[in-house]
């Protein structure tokens, strides 16, 4: 249930005027909290009186499950997989008729695909949300249903069977929607934003079509489907991306906005054409598991009283560094939200716009339509701004305009793809921008990178050995008594030792002395040599305090440094 949805409920119920619905969808975007909160904080109704008023809107019956005991028999009825893809739970069988509590009740696909999977009639009745996931994991188990159990589920109802090889663009558009086809890729998906997946790749090869999805940075393979799935599973994508299925000799872009196992998910698509088929990678945008707040991006306190410092300033260039994946735009984003204030007018050209950012105005860059960032910043500068994001600096153009932005009054960020922050000044330099104008711009440049988490779960001490330590300059005395982890491997983290990554970071200020290098166009190197001197803590040094700390491996700091 959406918030709207719920508010537009709670209006026809006559349990809220209008106005205060407003005031009630505010609050609850403002803090952060579900409309139910917000009612129930508020005092209009209790949890009871919410899920009763949602009841009577849809003339179905309110069922407390405290209490309740449901037969072992009854649970059977609903496959696991699907029970957790609907968060469904069945609670009775009258006859032919199967009750079920859906944690969203207005989701009327549920109910059908349920009828029609189960070859039952579904009588949905509205229960507590957070008791229906408490009953389904109990009942269920908490780990999320394996690919070879959905496949097998499919083969067993025979619905596979249905499945024909007709590639015309009517019949690859039939086998998309058939039911089968979208269970199994809502599945798919559901299996995926479980495991908090950045990533989803499907990729067909001439004799398999792997499925593979990246968590925390490194990919892990599901089940593999049979090879003849491919074309209707990757159709299934494309009609959910509102791409055309018919073109599979050209690249497309795309994208899914859906509410997956009760979290509103972005999905950015990208299809490319390959020898065996289109390849299609989704890129999950998850707005509960960001966390844009700069506090929580785990940065030493130095350089966060240094950024803040920065990002308060009338005009210059910050440039966050590092390559693809490193966090890059959530940093930008974070400060953004920390500056974003009814006195200043903040605007960004992103390519694409990953996440809505309230009271910013925010401007996809598109390459196709000759809208380039050197394009829409020139528009920026005639918007009356105070502060400008420029997704990416990547060539000479807009490197220009942003130095021009800077010099007429303006902040600058923007993102470079460069190894280290010193790297930044010889890109900018290669690119063909006049050292002086760097110089007299930028601000800081900060390097980072993002480094699994041992997970807290199976955190395991012990001693490493020499040639380790002597990779990362460290020697026996060096080290002392501290102690040093590694994750065992548990089902928290699918026995991958890792849980979640943090970010270690090195904040290269451009002060009198390095700008008199770089106004020599001296080489990165010495810049880095310079920039130590003057303080800056590298990635390298800054990954062993997160050893130190016992967040991370040596293995990890190794490999990203």
């Amino acid at each position: 249930m959406n918030d709207k949805q719920v508010a537009e409920v709670f209006i026809e119920q006559h349990v809220l005027q209008p106005s205060q619905a407003e005031d009630v969808l505010n609050e609850a975007q403002l803090n952060g909290k579900t409309v139910a909160q917000v009612l129930i904080d508020s005092g209009f109704v209790d949890q009871h009186g919410f899920y009763q008023t949602i009841a009577n809107a849809l003339g179905v019956e309110y069922v407390d499950l405290d209490g309740e005991q449901i037969p072992p028999a009854v649970v059977k009825l609903i496959p696991s997989g699907l029970a957790r893809l609907h968060r469904a739970l069945p609670i009775a069988l009258n006859g032919k008729t199967l009750r079920v509590a859906l944690a969203d009740p207005l989701d009327l696909r549920a109910a059908e695909d349920l009828r029609f999977a189960l070859g039952k009639d579904v009588d949905v009745v509205v229960a507590p949300t957070d008791q229906i996931d408490a009953r389904i994991k109990e009942y269920y188990g908490s780990d999320t249903s394996s690919m070879e159990e959905v496949l097998k589920q499919l083969g067993e109802a025979g619905e596979m069977l249905q499945i024909r090889g007709d590639e015309s663009a009517a019949g690859v558009e039939a086998e998309a929607n058939a039911t089968p086809i979208i269970r199994f890729v809502d599945l798919i998906l559901y299996q995926a934003i479980q495991d908090r997946a950045s990533d989803i790749h499907f990729e067909p090869f001439e004799h398999e079509f792997k499925i593979r999805y990246r968590v925390d940075g490194a990919l892990y393979e599901m089940s593999p489907p049979p090879r003849h799935l491919a074309l209707p599973v990757i159709s299934r994508v494309k009609v959910m991306a509102s791409m055309n299925i018919a073109e599979r000799r050209l690249p497309q872009d795309g994208r899914i906005q859906k509410n997956i196992a009760g979290r509103h998910v972005d999905l950015r698509v990208s299809t490319l054409p390959t020898q065996f088929g289109e390849s299609v990678v989704l890129r999950v945008l998850d707005r509960t598991t960001v966390n844009l707040d700069l506090e929580m991006l785990g940065m030493p306190d130095y350089i966060l009283e240094a950024i803040y410092e920065i990002i308060n300033r009338p005009n210059g260039i910050f440039i966050a560094t590092g390559p693809t994946g490193s966090g890059k735009t959530t940093t930008l984003y974070s400060c953004l939200r920390k500056i974003n204030t009814i006195d200043s007018k903040l605007l960004t050209a992103e390519e694409p716009v990953e996440y809505d950012l309230e009271g910013i105005v925010q401007v996809p860059v598109s390459e196709a339509i000759g809208l380039t960032f050197a394009r829409v910043l020139r528009a920026f500068l005639r918007q009356d701004p105070d502060r400008i994001m420029v997704g990416e600096t990547r060539d000479l153009e807009t490197a220009q305009i942003s130095i021009q932005a800077s010099l007429t009054g303006h902040l600058v960020f923007t993102t470079l793809h460069t190894n280290d922050a010193p790297g930044a000044i010889t890109r900018l330099i290669d690119m063909g921008v006049e050292p002086f104008l760097i110089s007299s711009t930028i601000e800081a440049v900060l390097g980072q990178r993002l480094l699994r988490s041992i997970c807290p779960n199976c955190r395991t001490a012990y001693q490493p050995n020499e040639s380790l330590l002597e990779q990362l300059d460290l020697t026996k005395r060096d080290i002392g008594n501290r102690q040093f982890f590694y994750g065992k491997g548990c089902d928290t983290c699918n026995h991958t030792g890792y849980k979640g990554r943090k970010g270690i970071y090195e904040l290269m200020r451009i002060t009198d002395p390095l700008r008199e290098l770089i106004n020599e166009r001296a080489p990165t190197v010495v810049l880095k040599e310079k920039a130590i001197e003057l303080g800056m803590v590298s990635l390298r040094q800054d990954g062993l305090r997160s050893i130190f700390a016992g967040d991370t491996t040596i293995e990890e700091v190794l490999k990203y440094t």
